[in-house]
């Protein structure tokens, strides 16, 4: 880890995530994916550790999108394995699941806030149905507690509950989102993917949906992988950063270091860009 003298620091009591102690709840090797003659991701290898925030940061079309799609199953790559630590789970290549088997993962494992809430919500049904249907399709059935869950995840989320029934196409961008929030956090995912999650809105809704999502990072120690352009969303956010330009990962390490002392000329443009 360039940057950091372990020698001199023995005596700091750093969380295992910035050290590197824990083993990985998240890896991902050698990812490739093409569209057409478009090469999105070349061979790119992600590791992420459990209750830390991984920032994904990059011009568009640097495949950032694209890579977190494979942490969604969304997709499958032209090569490349994919493995969470799950327990009780057999470790395996999550590309290999067939479409149901994905389906029930996402449900259960892989809580994702879209940056369009149209992708993640169904915009004609209340708020807290919403939140209900990740859980029916987790094999959830008794009504009282789906009510009572979905009241339970919006809160957390810091959704206003006296508007629990309202439709999301009532609602603000950042109410929107955090209806998502409520949704991805339901069952208490083993990693939660936010793709873009504050462009689009408001300085003050921007700073207000962060401000949650710190909270539950920090109380329920929640590992999250947040993809965003926006390097001041990064900086505020993660604990370790990695750069991505034209479908290849560049530079990775702790966010201060990136954003204090980049290696990388393209990183040092993003940065001092945002200077």
């Amino acid at each position: 880890m360039a940057g950091v003298n372990l020698a001199s620091s023995a005596s700091l009591k750093l969380e295992p995530p910035r050290l590197m102690l824990a083993e990985p709840i998240l890896t991902m090797r050698g990812i490739a994916r093409s569209f057409g003659n478009v090469k999105a991701l070349a061979g790119v290898d992600v590791t992420v550790y459990p209750g830390e925030v991984l920032g994904v940061v990059g011009e568009s079309g640097s495949g950032k999108s694209t890579l977190l799609r494979m942490m969604n199953l969304e997709d499958t790559p032209d090569a490349g394995t994919y493995h969470l630590a799950l327990p009780g789970h057999e470790d395996q290549n999550l590309f290999t699941l067939d479409r149901f088997e994905r389906r029930m993962l996402r449900a259960r494992h892989i809580g994702i806030v879209y940056q369009n809430p149209h992708l993640g919500l169904l915009m004609n049904h209340t708020s807290s149905g919403n939140v209900a249907e990740r859980l029916l399709i987790a094999g959830k059935r008794n009504f009282a507690e789906l009510r009572a869950r979905a009241r339970e995840s919006l809160d957390a989320s810091e959704f206003p509950i006296e508007r629990m029934d309202a439709r999301p196409r009532e609602l603000s961008g950042g109410m929107q989102q955090r209806v998502q929030l409520a949704k991805a956090i339901a069952l208490e995912p083993a990693v939660l993917l936010l793709d873009e999650p504050t462009t689009g809105l408001d300085v003050s809704v921007q700073a207000l949906v962060l401000d949650t999502l710190k909270r539950l990072q920090r109380d329920r120690k929640i590992t999250m992988v947040l993809v965003s352009h926006d390097l001041g969303v990064i900086r505020t956010m993660a604990d370790r950063v990695m750069v991505m330009r034209r479908g290849e990962v560049v530079e990775q390490g702790l966010a201060d270091q990136i954003f204090q002392d980049p290696q990388h000329e393209y990183t040092q443009q993003l940065v001092h860009a945002k200077l």
